[in-house]
């Protein structure tokens, strides 16, 4: 606007000077008319300037309003994100300040499950007929489902129930249900933890751990009824490092009748107690195990005349990569089935081998064979032959699905067997071909 009045002014200019110079070619002074009329222009080329200053002005001045306006906007913008950007904190340090309330019973409480279960075909024979009411023929079969609750009290004191579901094939032949474990644990530290109740024994969970196929069947001497997995007793174990190695121990004072018959009132209570214990070392991927038991089984009850005490040594040894498992299982026991016998008693041995192998991502191979001598000094020629084979899918880390094959054949006699009772006069043969599998949480 100022540039504008000053061209204007500068043309004002030029024609008085114009003028002038015309009238100065005539006479070199100038009229009272021209006079005044050269005056008259000048004042209105002076007003219009004025005007257009004035203009200029007010403009320039709204432009600085505007651009003043625009830069208090922003600096309060930019304050109030300054404010905002600092709720966050106000609010955490707010809630901190609250009080806090105090976490419930289920915070330190868990639940996990496993169930073993199968579709299976039976063809059991004894002397080479299929006895009446034996297990044959095509079914599905629940082995076990467990439901387990872990409580932790403080960082020493926790406690577990567990219950045990399963079918009991015996003369009630009805879904029992039993509690398998039931303790209150006190670890002080990694080489000392005491559990009070029932719970897991020294030898038959460190043989299935090692084992890996547990849905599938028992172990060596879980399987033919010369261990279990849990009694009620006072246990004790932990672990030490051993410079390389691991040394993991594991002893109980026990009832003996095992966890499905705990001594209640005047039922079940022996005027003794049994001991099982195991030592074993870890070594990278080999592991190498020794256990033993003593006791009277839990038959040493008021009224009843005990006559042996039943023993059993166990030893395993085993190598447990990422993709193969090669190990070898043996026990030796005596008068094992006849702590009450006034008769003649007997010692038994068996070994089991078993491997398995992983050769894809979900995939693997197994197998397993037993040898088992139940009475070597009154039947010696008594003898069972047990072996498994299949491959196994895993789609999820809790879940597992296994096409396997068995068969048990059991000469000059019978056996019981967690398949039920196998044998004949001559022999009796158990065969079965299924779909096993499992999933737990």
């Amino acid at each position: 606007m100022r540039h504008k009045s000053s061209l204007l002014r500068g043309a004002a200019l030029g024609a008085l000077i114009a003028l002038g110079i015309g009238a100065g070619a005539q006479a070199k002074t100038y009229s009272t008319a021209e006079a005044a009329r050269i005056q008259a222009l000048e004042a209105q080329v002076q007003a219009l300037t004025d005007r257009l200053d004035a203009q200029a002005n007010a403009a320039l001045e709204a432009q600085t309003a505007a651009r003043q306006a625009q830069e208090a906007a922003q600096q309060t913008k930019a304050a109030a994100d300054a404010q905002i950007k600092t709720i966050p904190a106000q609010v955490q340090t707010a809630v901190a300040a609250l009080p806090k309330p105090k976490p419930g019973w289920e915070a330190s409480t868990s639940v996990s499950g496993r169930m073993y279960y199968n579709i299976s075909n039976i063809n059991m024979k004894s002397n080479g007929v299929k006895p009446t009411g034996s297990p044959n023929g095509t079914n599905f079969d629940l082995k076990r489902f467990y439901i387990g609750v872990d409580h932790k009290f403080n960082d020493t004191f926790s406690g577990n129930v567990t219950a045990d579901v399963t079918y009991d094939s015996g003369p009630v032949a009805n879904t029992q249900f039993f509690v398998k474990k039931a303790y209150l644990q006190a670890k002080f530290s990694d080489a000392a933890v005491l559990r009070l109740g029932s719970a897991d024994l020294p030898w038959v969970p460190f043989a299935e751990d090692m084992y890996g196929y547990r849905y599938i069947e028992n172990t060596i001497a879980d399987r033919t009824k010369f261990a279990t997995s849990a009694d009620w007793g006072v246990h004790f174990g932990g672990k030490l490092p051993a410079g390389m190695a691991t040394i993991n121990y594991q002893f109980a004072v026990l009832n003996g009748a095992g966890y499905k018959k705990p001594g209640i009132g005047t039922g079940n209570r022996s005027k003794g107690v049994d001991f099982e214990g195991r030592v074993s070392a870890n070594v990278s991927d080999f592991v190498v195990g020794v256990g033993g038991y003593t006791g009277k089984l839990g038959k040493d009850v008021q009224g009843v005349t005990t006559y042996n005490t039943a023993q059993r040594f166990n030893v395993l040894a085993a190598y447990k990569g990422k993709r193969a498992t090669l190990g070898g299982e043996y026990f030796y026991a005596s008068n094992w089935n006849d702590v009450t016998n006034a008769g003649a008693a007997n010692s038994s041995e068996g070994y089991s081998v078993f491997g398995s192998y992983k050769f894809a991502d979900k995939f693997s191979v197994f197998g397993r064979y037993d040898w088992v001598k139940p009475k070597r000094d009154t039947a010696s020629t008594l003898e069972d032959n047990y072996f498994n084979v299949g491959i196994s899918y895993s789609p999820a880390k809790i879940v597992d699905f296994a096409l396997v094959y068995k068969r048990d054949k059991v000469d000059h006699g019978t056996l019981s067997t967690s398949n039920g009772t196998i044998g004949g006069s001559i022999d009796g043969t158990y065969d079965e071909i299924g779909l096993w599998s499992q999933f737990r949480w």
